[in-house]
C-alpha cells in the first residue's frame, strides 16, 4: 500500500516552516495519542503515520531528499524512517520536545508522555562518510559495490555492554536510572523545572563496576566490516546514499551511527553528460561528410554503427534513442546525441591542392548564398587552401 504525502499527513503546505510543522504534529499527536485512544488500532496507525512524516520533514536534509525524490528518497537507500516496527516509547524518546511536560506545561495524557522514563543505556555512535567513484557506464544501469569499512564495532567479549560480566554494572544512584537530574525552582511566575544530563552516568542511567578488558568499558573496539550497497541508476555527482545503522557502533550498547556514501562521477573519455542524455563529438573527414558513410561510434554498451547521410553539415545533431542513462527512480532512459564535426586538414601536398582547386569552380562546390551554414563550411575549406 502506497504511503500518503507527508505534507498531506500533517496538513501543511510544502513551504511550511519548522514551527508550522511542530504545531501541526503536536495537534495530531494529541488527537491520536495512544493514551487517549486505548485499543484503537486506527488511531495508533495515524499517530505513527504523523510521527513518520514529522521525523522526515523536521530534518532539513531528509526534507530536501523527500522533496526531490519523494518516498523513495526518504526511505530505502536514501535514508528516512520506517515506523512500522517502532514502539511508542521510541517515538516519545525521539520527540521529547513535543511530548515532554515542559512543552505542554503539564502531562496532557497522564501517562508516559510527560513522566520520567528510564533512559536506555549507551551513547549513540557517530556517522561515517565514504566516497565512491563511479564510471558513467555504472551510473547508466546502476551497480552493486562491496565496501570494506574501518569503524568501531561491537565488542564480542562483552556483547557491547562494556562490563566484564552481566552483574558488573549497576543502576546510577544519582539519577535512579533515569539518566537525567531535575531541579525545581519556584518564582513569582510559577514553577520551573530544569532538566540536565546526569553528571555521574553521563545520561546512561547505569554505572559499570568492572570494565571489560577487551574494550576498556566502551562496549566497542576498532574493527572492519564488509558492507554491500546497491547504487541506483541515474545518480549524479554529489548525491549520497545513507545506510542506517552501518556507521560506528554506539558506546555501551548505544544506537549505531549511519554510513553516508558520497557519489563521485568519473569524467568519461568520450561522453559529456546532460541529465540522462549523453553527447559524443564525432569527427568526420571531408569525403565522409560529402559522400556519406557508415561510421562506428562508442556507446555505453560497446560499439554501434550509425549512417551518415551525404552532405551532412558540421554541427548537425544525430540522436540514438535510449542509448543514454536510465533515470533515477524509473524516470525514463536518456538518449545518446552525436554532434557532427568535420576535420579540416591544415597541410596539403601540391597534388592535393591541385585536386581541390580543380573543384573550386564546380557548381556542386559553389556555396549556396541562402545557406549560412553551408557558406561557412565551404569558406573554412577555402581558407585552408589559400
Amino acid at each position: 500500500m502506497s504511503k500518503r504525502d507527508y505534507y498531506d499527513v500533517l496538513g501543511v503546505s510544502r513551504d511550511a516552516s519548522e514551527n508550522d510543522l511542530k504545531k501541526a504534529y503536536r495537534k495530531l499527536a494529541m488527537q491520536f495519542h495512544p493514551d487517549r485512544n486505548k485499543g484503537d488500532e486506527e488511531a495508533a496507525k495515524k499517530f505513527k503515520e504523523a510521527s513518520e512524516a514529522y521525523e522526515v520533514l523536521r530534518d532539513p536534509q531528509k526534507r530536501q531528499r523527500y522533496d526531490q525524490f519523494g518516498h523513495a528518497g526518504a526511505q530505502g537507500g536514501f535514508g528516512g524512517s520506517d515506523f512500522d516496527n517502532v514502539s511508542f516509547d521510541d517515538i516519545f524518546s525521539r520527540f521529547s520536545d513535543i511530548f515532554g511536560g515542559d512543552i505542554f506545561g503539564s502531562d496532557p495524557f497522564g501517562g508516559r508522555g510527560g513522566g520520567r522514563r528510564r533512559r536506555s543505556s549507551g551513547q549513540p555512535g557517530s556517522d561515517l562518510k565514504l566516497k565512491i567513484s563511479l564510471s558513467l557506464e555504472e551510473i547508466a544501469t546502476g551497480a552493486e559495490k562491496t565496501l570494506k569499512v574501518k569503524k568501531q564495532v561491537t565488542c564480542k567479549s562483552c556483547k557491547g555492554t562494556g562490563a566484564k560480566t552481566e552483574s558488573d554494572y549497576q543502576t546510577c544512584s544519582t539519577c535512579d536510572g533515569h539518566g537525567e537530574v531535575r531541579q525545581v525552582s519556584r518564582t513569582m511566575f510559577g514553577q520551573f523545572v530544569n532538566v540536565q544530563t546526569c553528571p555521574t552516568c553521563q545520561g546512561e542511567g547505569r554505572i559499570i563496576v568492572n570494565k571489560c578488558a577487551s574494550c576498556g568499558g566502551e562496549g566497542r573496539v576498532k574493527g572492519e566490516e564488509t558492507v554491500k550497497v546497491r547504487i541506483p541508476s541515474g545518480v549524479s555527482n554529489g548525491n549520497y546514499i545513507t545506510l542506517r545503522g552501518q556507521g560506528n557502533s554506539g558506546i555501551r550498547g548505544g544506537e549505531a551511527g549511519d554510513l553516508v556514501i558520497l557519489i563521485e562521477e568519473i569524467e568519461h573519455e568520450h561522453f559529456e553528460r546532460d541529465g540522462n542524455h549523453i553527447t559524443y563529438d564525432l569527427l568526420l573527414s571531408i569525403p565522409d561528410a560529402i559522400l556519406g558513410a557508415e561510421i562506428e561510434v562508442p556507446t555505453l554498451k560497446g560499439k554501434a554503427k550509425i549512417k551518415i547521410e551525404p552532405g551532412t553539415q558540421p554541427g548537425k545533431l544525430l540522436r540514438m534513442r535510449e542509448r543514454g542513462i536510465e533515470g533515477l527512480n524509473g524516470t525514463g532512459k536518456g538518449d545518446q546525441i552525436i554532434r557532427v564535426n568535420v576535420y579540416m586538414p591544415s597541410k596539403l601536398t601540391d597534388s592535393e591542392k591541385k585536386i581541390v582547386q580543380g573543384l573550386a569552380d564546380s557548381p556542386s562546390f559553389t556555396p549556396d548564398q541562402e545557406s549560412d551554414k553551408e557558406k561557412g563550411f565551404f569558406s573554412k575549406i577555402m581558407d585552408v587552401f589559400q
